[in-house]
Formats: C-alpha cells, sequence, structure tokens
C-alpha cells in the first residue's frame, strides 16, 4: 500500500524536526561539563560547529528559555530532549497508520493529527518568545519550527482525507444495501423471468483495510507517546552531573566596598548579594535579563559596583573594550537615588551607545545627557570621575577578575559557569 502523500508530508516534517531537535540537544548537553563548546548553528543539521559567543543560536541556548527544571538539573532540561521523544514517536505513528492500513481511519488520523498539534504549538510559543524576548532568531529552533509545521499540515490533511473517505465509503455502502435490497426483491418475485431458483452473484469481498482504531487502542497509543518522551528525560535526568560541589569554590570576597560606592539595584530584602558590573557589558545585560525571569531576583537585596571595561579610566586595560563606559558609569554615579533608571537606559541603548563612542569619544556624554540633561554638570566633574576610579581601586584591592559580570552572594562568588546556565541550580542552593 502506497503512502497517501499528506502522510509523507508528516513523516519528512517529523523527521527534519527530529534531526534538528537532536543536534539542538547535542550542543545543549556538551555544556554540561562546564566549558564552552561551538553550536552548530546551521540550516542542515549538524553543520556550522564553532559558533559561540554572540550568534543567535548561543543567545537562544544561554537564555532562561532553553529548558525546564533548572533548580533540579544543572543547566535543567533542554526543551530540545523531550521534543525529540515527540517527534521520534509521530515517526514511529505515522509508519504504524502506513503500514496498518490505517491511512483512511477518521480515529487513528484525527489523533496523529491532534499529536501533531503538540510540537506545533510549542513551536509557535517558543518562536515568540525568540522574537520578543531575545530577539534571536536561532537556526536549529527554525528547523525545529519548520518539521513541526510540516508534521502538522500533513497530519491534518491526512485527517481531512480519511473524513472525505469514510464519507464516500458510507454513501457506497448506502446504495450497496439499496441494490441488494432490489436484488433480493427481483428474486423473490423472479425477477424478469429469469430462473427464481438461479443463485445470486457472490458478494463482492470488501478492500483489506483495518477496523477503525477503538478508545483504548488510542489511550494505549497516547501511553506510548508519554513514554517516547519520559524515558529519555529520565534518563537524562539520571546521568546529569551534580554541580553542587563546585558552589563555593570560586572564591570569597574579602571585604564589602565602602557605603558610597554602593548602587542598589532592586528591593533590598534578602539575601546580601553584590554585583560587579559594566553598564556597557553585554554579558551583564544578559544576567539582568535571565535573573529577572527568576524568583531569585527578589530574594537578593542586591548593591552594584561599577567596573567599566574602558581604558579611558580603566588603567588595568590598554584599549577600550567597551567604548564609552567610563562615561556612563559616571552618569550612573551622577543620578543617584536614579542609578536604576540610567542604567536600564544604558541597557536598552547599548549597541547604540557602542556603536556611536567607538567612533566617536564624546558621543556617550550627548546621548546620555539628552536623556538626563540634569546630569550634564556632573558628567566629567572630579568628583564623578573619583567615584569610579575608587571602584576600580576597591576591585583590585580584592583582587577581583578584569571581568564582567560578578555575582558575590553573602560574600560567595558565583562561579563564572553558572552565571547563565546554572544561574537557577546555583542561586537555589545560595539564596537563603
Amino acid at each position: 500500500m502506497r503512502p497517501h502523500p499528506f502522510l509523507l508530508i508528516a513523516l519528512v516534517g517529523a523527521a527534519i524536526g527530529l534531526l534538528f531537535a537532536t543536534v539542538s540537544t547535542f550542543d545543549f548537553a556538551q555544556h554540561l561539563d562546564r566549558q564552552v563548546h561551538g553550536l552548530h548553528c546551521s540550516f542542515v543539521p549538524g553543520l556550522g560547529e564553532g559558533e559561540t559567543t554572540g550568534s543567535d543560536c548561543e543567545i537562544t541556548l544561554m537564555s532562561p528559555y532553553s529548558s525546564i527544571a533548572r533548580t533540579t538539573v544543572w543547566g535543567g532540561i533542554p526543551i530540545s530532549l523531550p521534543a525529540m521523544g515527540v517527534f521520534a514517536f509521530l515517526m514511529f505513528f505515522g509508519f504504524e497508520l502506513w503500514f496498518g492500513r490505517r491511512q483512511g481511519d477518521r480515529n487513528a488520523t484525527g489523533f496523529f493529527a491532534l499529536a501533531t498539534m503538540l510540537p506545533a504549538g510549542t513551536s509557535a510559543v517558543m518562536g515568540f518568545i525568540s522574537i520578543s524576548e531575545l530577539d534571536a532568531a536561532c537556526k536549529q529552533c527554525i528547523g525545529i519550527y519548520v518539521g513541526s509545521g510540516l508534521a502538522m499540515t500533513g497530519a491534518i490533511g491526512l485527517f481531512f482525507s480519511a473524513q472525505r473517505s469514510s464519507r464516500f465509503a458510507r454513501m457506497a455502502a448506502s446504495r450497496s444495501a439499496d441494490d441488494l435490497e432490489a436484488t433480493d426483491h427481483e428474486w423473490s418475485l423472479g425477477g424478469d423471468g429469469d430462473d427464481p431458483h438461479e443463485p445470486l452473484a457472490a458478494p463482492r469481498k470488501p478492500s483489506h483495510a483495518a477496523p477503525p482504531a477503538s478508545a483504548g487502542a488510542l489511550i494505549g497509543a497516547f501511553a506510548i507517546g508519554c513514554a517516547f518522551v519520559a524515558i529519555p528525560v529520565a534518563a537524562y535526568v539520571a546521568n546529569a552531573p551534580d554541580h553542587t560541589t563546585f558552589i563555593g569554590e570560586c572564591g570569597t570576597l574579602e571585604a564589602m566596598p565602602e557605603a558610597e560606592l554602593l548602587i542598589p539595584i532592586g528591593p533590598q530584602n534578602g539575601t546580601p548579594a553584590l554585583e560587579v558590573f559594566d553598564p556597557l557589558c553585554p554579558a551583564c545585560r544578559g544576567f539582568e535579563e535571565h535573573l529577572a525571569v527568576t524568583p531569585y531576583q527578589d530574594q537578593l537585596a542586591r548593591q552594584a559596583i561599577l567596573f567599566p571595561l574602558d581604558s579611558e579610566c580603566n588603567w588595568m586595560l590598554s584599549e577600550p573594550v567597551h567604548h564609552g563606559a567610563c562615561t556612563i558609569s559616571e552618569a550612573i554615579v551622577c543620578a543617584e537615588r536614579d542609578a536604576e533608571d540610567v542604567i536600564a537606559w544604558a541597557f536598552e541603548n547599548q549597541e547604540a551607545i557602542l556603536a556611536a563612542a567607538k567612533s566617536d569619544t564624546g558621543a556617550a556624554k550627548r546621548m546620555v545627557t539628552a536623556k538626563f540633561p540634569n546630569l550634564e554638570p556632573c558628567i566629567g566633574s572630579p568628583t564623578a570621575k573619583q567615584k569610579v576610579n575608587r571602584s576600580l581601586r576597591w576591585a583590585v584591592d580584592n583582587n577581583l577578575k578584569i571581568l564582567t559580570p560578578q555575582l558575590y552572594v553573602d560574600g560567595v562568588r558565583l562561579c563564572d559557569e553558572d552565571v547563565d546556565l546554572g544561574l537557577e541550580f546555583a542561586l537555589s542552593r545560595m539564596v537563603k
């Protein structure tokens, strides 16, 4: 029996989704060793390895939306892992429809169509999050979205085809019943003069097809689908390394900065925490965005100290890493109680400030004073420069790395590897 064209579309879609989900899961699982690895960021599954920082694939993988159960497993369980199970089940059930001669079964194809809506719906949600929250278009993710869409399109088309076939079969059966009734009537009356005792022609055998799937069979199929998802997830959790031992192994804070150098961020009720950050550091912005979607933002009494990676004021650098960071840091110092507003504005306009300041040393000041004109007299003043300098001196005195962001929770440093994938896992064990 040949596969229906719509079934072929569904099977191809499930295969595409399975391939991209497998590569995505592999890329995610590599990072369980707490090292940085290249990603297969390509529309051809398995190719494009080497992209690490800055790519849309890296942004998506490191985002808090790439996995679930992050407080239980370091990094969490990648969304692509259960997706692999779902796509594998869709292929399994699709072949069952084909070889089990159920392509015209309304019950079985209806179940198949409903099953494909799970990855398609998930893809729609994840696609919306990628665009609205991450502003990233991960190629692996797009591959999964395409596979999900094809699988759902083919499955729905197959279902409607089965409905039409079933309707035509009922109509044909009804006509056959009418013809049989008429033939019986003619036989009882002798028909049109033929021998009334002549035997009727043998009825035509129905085409070979499996009976419609029962409710019990579909419940069994649902249970099998759950097993396709649950078994690999359980195996992943059972074999994931325990990173609890790394907490507290990355250093402690020798002394807190002077109070006048600290910038309160968010609510101040909870476990004390110190954040070392650069207002024009993309990683710092990513950290803030990640922390904001965790329950720990409101459980930390965070205070920040400035560490601009800009050679204009940071003598530890031979050239600027983030152009204009010194000027924006002075603006934050000058803003005092409105410092959070300046930080939020700097994060929101980070790319524009960096690009403008790279070619024009005065661009950062013009941009920040255009938004906050009351800060103009203070920016560049000896007082503002001195405060930023003292913050840097404190970092040197406490042997801090030339790196941002850094987070100390109750004096214990959060390891660099825990700032993104392991953030929830580490904070769940550090926040009191």
